[in-house]
């Protein structure tokens, strides 16, 4: 009975040794690869909206035909899975062949695939391996480039957002990096900015305009060349009487430039700043939460590693019996060897849990920024054309303004001007003679 048990206890054992190894892993990922598949279905066939407070679903008006994704093709879809012997990681490698961060810019690290004979946890940041599948670069991770193929782009053609701000830009005013969720940011709070500018712009067109009414309502009051007579004096008067006019169309022109183009460009999206910082406070802590995760897989890593160095060393010690006590140290140290392997299983799946959660709310957010970008664009092109269309109006009643002067200058007839003149101050038409002797 004794000798049952204890080789039942051997066999659990055994067992358990082996959960943490390269082929139950392999099939983990495999679970995890369909498992992340058919969430990113979800969350490419969903739609975007935008709240106060960041998105926390994945989206759902947006076709995965639309996007690129295939779930069927495993390493070239947008969201396969290349599984190293501890990694179950999402890609971050460019349709253009090239790694999504540049090497020189960030805190890396690259796995072995699970082929490697080199024992679990031996892997550190910095140190290159003979056969990579992943890279691990500010913590997170992407398929090397010299083993994965090329991916598809999630909306190939179109440039989006959601395709090329995976990676970590080096800071051009410093020596860290900038997120690429952070350059986006930073291209609304632009835009922000310069709608403000140009309702500024507006407003200083509009008090031109004001000031230009004003000046030609004055001008119009002007007595000079009053006393101009006949026909010319009726065009010289309605001269005058165009420029009070048309100081009345530009003020109306200036007080539909202030409703219809300097105020919506003003108050549109108010609170924009106030949500874009939620934003990025939102997908913040959930790269602050992958960092976390992330450095607690290192640590796991290397406590299996101490764990097995420890295994091998007493191995090596009963292989020469160097101590009656050594089987009994090894069945401990294969246990805390076992539980090492499970503590850094257990740490990679949080960590690949985060990440996803990183990766659908980055795609997420990403089309909602894109989506609120291609609406200010095209609101703030509506208003510049409703300011060209004001113009023309103002242009047509200037000109109808100017069209009874046109009328009366082309009355003016110096012949018939010189006979009213002389009719009314006239002194005689006896001319004189010779005088007589």
């Amino acid at each position: 009975m004794g000798s049952a048990a204890g080789s039942q206890r051997a066999m659990c054992s055994c067992w358990r040794s082996l959960e943490w190894s390269p082929l139950r892993q392999e099939k983990k990922a495999r679970l995890l690869f369909f498992h992340l598949a058919g969430k990113a279905t979800c969350l490419l066939r969903g739609g975007v909206t935008m709240s106060t407070r960041p998105p926390m679903r994945p989206p759902g008006s947006v076709p995965a035909v639309l996007l690129g994704f295939q779930p069927a093709q495993a390493f070239s879809g947008a969201l396969c899975l290349q599984q190293s012997s501890l990694n179950k990681n999402l890609n971050g490698y460019h349709a253009s062949g090239t790694p999504a961060h540049p090497p020189e810019t960030a805190h890396m690290s690259v796995r072995k695939s699970a082929g490697d004979t080199q024992n679990l946890g031996s892997s550190s940041p910095g140190k290159k391996h003979s056969k990579e599948n992943t890279i691990t670069i500010n913590c997170v991770t992407f398929p090397h480039p010299d083993t994965m193929p090329e991916q598809q782009l999630l909306k190939p053609t179109e440039w989006s957002y959601c395709d090329y701000f995976w990676a970590d830009k080096k800071d051009p005013q410093g020596n860290g990096t900038v997120a690429g969720f952070e350059l986006l940011l930073q291209k609304q709070l632009k835009g922000k900015q310069m709608q403000k500018e140009m309702s500024e712009f507006i407003r200083e067109r509009i008090k031109i305009e004001e000031d230009y009414a004003k000046n030609l309502a004055k001008l119009s009051q002007n007595s000079l060349a009053a006393q101009e007579e006949g026909s010319l004096g009726e065009a010289w008067a309605q001269v005058k009487k165009s420029l009070a006019d048309e100081a009345e169309v530009h003020l109306k022109f200036s007080a539909k430039l202030h409703s219809e183009v300097e105020k919506p460009l003003m108050n549109f999206r108010e609170n924009f700043k106030k949500d874009m910082k939620k934003c990025d406070h939102h997908i913040a802590d959930l790269r602050k939460q992958l960092a976390s995760r992330y450095a607690a897989v290192e640590k796991a890593r290397k406590a299996l590693t101490e764990r097995q160095r420890d295994l091998e060393m007493k191995t090596q010690q009963l292989e020469i019996k160097l101590s009656n006590k050594t089987e009994e140290d090894i069945k401990k140290a294969r246990r805390k060897s076992t539980q090492a392997g499970d503590d850094l299983m257990r740490c990679v799946d949080l960590y690949n849990q985060a990440q996803s959660k990183w990766f659908e709310e980055m795609v997420t957010t990403t089309l909602e920024l894109e989506r609120l970008e291609v609406e200010r664009v095209e609101m703030i092109r509506q208003h510049l054309c409703q300011y060209t269309q004001l113009r023309h109006e103002t242009d047509m009643f200037n000109q109808s303004t100017v069209e009874p002067v046109d009328q009366l200058l082309r009355k003016v007839d110096p012949a018939k001007d010189r006979e009213l003149w002389v009719r009314e101050h006239k002194t005689g038409n006896i001319r004189p003679v010779d005088m007589e002797i």
